[in-house]
């Protein structure tokens, strides 16, 4: 069996670590295509040599655009890949651009799709990656859901069952998997002088959040009144670099935060185990404070993580009130939720691989 993988942001790059080595296990035999979709080497090189993962066989070098330039682009190059190669199955994480240029063309082709992190919603249309996940999930031949919530949403959507797997959520294996590296190798705190739970982790980064000079401009005044209490560290997406003012970024740093350049995966996870308090936009980034025990506050309006609003570990603030985060951050930090485990027991690449390696369902 042939499967190429599509993938092209650092999410991507993340989730693909165990699962590439699971297929690899099992004797499946995997190309990789990069689309460019993330091409920065802070978003992109730095996460393949620190994950192993395989130099991809692929780079289609689409690069940055609006949500139907991006696709659009990618739609022809992928599918000149799939018609040489002539795989068995399409994979596909998540739900960025890049997914549904994979699965879209893929399913063009008859050629059958397999997507990780299927059944996971917001239930807020207005998000480009809403009715990504939508779609991927309806042109699915399997679907790979991490949590018990993604299975009832597959479910209310009459999803037949033999193309559902609950399987668990394979940035779960990849934490587990690189903690303890991250504890030896990374010396992130250190170069930026910081003193264990006695500061913020911040990331700030979707299309909806960026594209809203309003909203950005909220969550910066928000950002900067919580350095009088606790310095928050930045790392600054590339998206949100290009639309930042200069005058906020100074009155961030003259109150005490700490603007950085994106880091690689296991500085980021570092600063995770570490931190007093997460603030983010990131739907990565709030399962990966819970598995490092640490509060988040998650400046959107839905989470797709509800379970974890629901067991205490996370408070949404609508980014229109991010004004007001210095006070709801002095309420939470320090705070734990209640014990749960709904990702999964870090097995799930292994069940990924081996539930494709038997072929799809009659």
């Amino acid at each position: 069996m042939k499967i190429v993988t599509v993938l092209g942001a650092r999410p991507h790059f993340i989730k693909a670590a165990p699962v590439c080595r699971a297929l690899a296990k099992a004797g499946l035999a995997e190309v990789m295509v990069h689309t460019g979709q993330h091409y920065d080497a802070a978003m992109s090189d730095v996460f393949f040599e620190e994950l192993g993962l395989p130099k991809p066989a692929y780079n289609l070098g689409i690069g940055s655009g609006s949500h139907g330039e991006q696709t659009g682009r990618m739609l022809p190059a992928v599918e000149a890949v799939l018609l040489k190669e002539k795989p068995s199955v399409v994979l596909v994480y998540g739900d960025t651009n890049s997914s549904l240029a994979g699965a879209l063309t893929a399913a063009k082709l008859n050629v059958p799709v397999a997507h990780v992190e299927a059944g996971v919603r917001s239930f807020n249309r207005r998000m480009p990656e809403e009715t990504n996940r939508v779609i991927i999930d309806a042109l699915s031949t399997y679907l790979f859901a991490p949590t018990d919530d993604a299975i009832k949403n597959l479910q209310h959507a009459e999803v037949e069952p033999n193309r559902i797997h609950l399987v668990g959520d394979v940035m779960y294996d990849t934490t587990l998997m690189f903690a303890e590296r991250a504890r030896q190798k990374s010396s992130v705190l250190e170069r930026l002088k910081l003193t264990p739970k006695r500061y913020a982790l911040s990331t700030i980064h979707r299309a909806d959040t960026t594209q809203d000079q309003n909203i950005l401009k909220q969550i910066f005044i928000g950002l900067t009144d919580t350095c009088l209490d606790i310095p928050v560290v930045l790392p600054l997406h590339p998206r949100t670099a290009s639309v930042i003012g200069l005058e906020l970024k100074e009155e961030f740093r003259k109150a005490g935060g700490i603007l950085i350049e994106p880091v690689g995966y296991l500085d980021m996870l570092r600063l995770e185990q570490e931190a007093g308090l997460v603030l983010t936009d990131s739907g990565g980034v709030q399962k990966e404070a819970f598995w490092q025990g640490v509060y988040c506050i998650t400046l959107r309006d839905q989470t797709e993580w509800v379970e974890l609003v629901e067991a205490g570990w996370n408070t949404l603030l609508p980014p229109s009130r991010a004004a007001s985060l210095r006070q709801v951050a002095r309420e939470v930090v320090g705070k734990r939720g209640r014990a749960i485990q709904p990702y999964g027991d870090g097995r799930a690449s292994e069940r990924i691989a081996e539930i494709l390696g038997k072929g799809p369902n009659p």
